[in-house]
């Protein structure tokens, strides 16, 4: 019998961890509430939840997570109801792990981009400059090597290419100079001391921002393989989905942003031609754009502040 408590929380880290955009999401994706639903990035599972307080006692949904942490959030609530399924593992592996819990036709697929409120908070990830910790960055600390790892053996010209690539950091170059000269001295292992040394080496700090923003973004992305993840992802997602189906996406930077727009719109406008060319017709598309993106309002913005980079985009799978 499914316990009713399933769609509350009883883990105060849970409690403490707004999901954005919760409405816009559910609405855009649930479609059926009689069908398969895969949220490949469960943090602590706020999406999962008010998916499921719309799906029938015959919708499930297949909850994907890096994180051992958040896969423990994902099994208690699988305990307390039986339509939520769980696996362990990278949201590119989504179409094996629908197969091996027999999820049968997926009608929507959640991909909430980035690193969680959780994650950031707590200093022994290592995600963060606001508190001392190891430098670590993996989202599945059980696989990989820790960013403590690579900033002490990757070369300058790699320190440079990852600060510039994932980061958009103007002074890459300058940083990663100063992290060579300082490693060569002793080991940079906790975030302080490297929040510390880019903030140092910044030559004009911008009065908005802490100068090691980009950097540790750039890190972690690097360290985690954030974008091919999510490349491969998009694909997994559309070709799993059913005809009709739905794709949402929370994107927090430009760079995630980037990748989601083209493969949107490449589904969606098909093999286009451009538009000078005495061509009648349309192209073929095999998908749609449903609006145009969606930003979270003042309220919630103001309730959470990490809302206000995101940006959903959802795409339909032509029928």
């Amino acid at each position: 019998m499914m316990a009713t408590s399933s769609l509350g929380c009883r883990s105060e880290i849970v409690n403490a961890h707004r999901p954005i955009l919760v409405e816009a999401v559910v609405d855009a994706l649930c479609t059926d509430p009689n069908g398969g639903y895969v949220d490949a990035t469960f943090g602590r599972g706020g999406h999962t939840r008010a998916l499921l307080r719309r799906l029938s006692p015959e919708g499930r949904v297949l909850a994907i997570d890096r994180d051992p942490a958040a896969i423990a959030v994902a099994r208690a609530l699988a305990n307390e109801d039986a339509r939520v399924l769980v696996r362990h593992g990278r949201m590119s592996h989504m179409a094996r792990f629908a197969s091996e819990v027999h999820l049968g036709d997926v009608v929507g697929v959640l991909m909430d981009l980035g690193v969680s409120s959780p994650q950031l908070d707590d200093p022994e990830r290592g995600m963060s400059f606001r508190g001392d910790g190891p430098l670590d960055m993996r989202m599945d600390p059980t696989t990989g090597i820790p960013a403590s790892q690579w900033i002490n053996g990757a070369s300058e010209d790699e320190l440079t290419t990852v600060f510039r690539d994932f980061g958009e950091e103007r002074h890459a170059r300058r940083i990663a100079r100063a992290i060579v000269e300082r490693r060569a001295e002793s080991p940079i292992m906790r975030t302080a001391d490297l929040a510390a040394l880019v903030a140092e080496a910044q030559p004009r700090p911008d009065p908005h921002k802490h100068a090691a923003t980009r950097v540790f973004q750039a890190i972690r992305i690097h360290i985690n393989d954030e974008l091919e993840e999510v490349r491969l992802g998009l694909e997994a997602a559309f070709g799993l989905i059913r005809s009709g189906g739905r794709i949402a996406v929370l994107t927090f930077h430009s760079l995630e942003d980037r990748i989601v727009k083209r493969a949107f719109r490449h589904w969606a406008e098909g093999d286009a031609l451009p538009r000078r060319l005495p061509v009648t017709g349309r192209p073929s598309t095999s998908a749609r754009l449903i609006g145009r993106g969606s930003r979270a309002s003042a309220a919630e913005i103001a309730a959470n502040p990490r809302a206000r980079s995101a940006l959903l985009r959802v795409l339909e799978k032509a029928a």
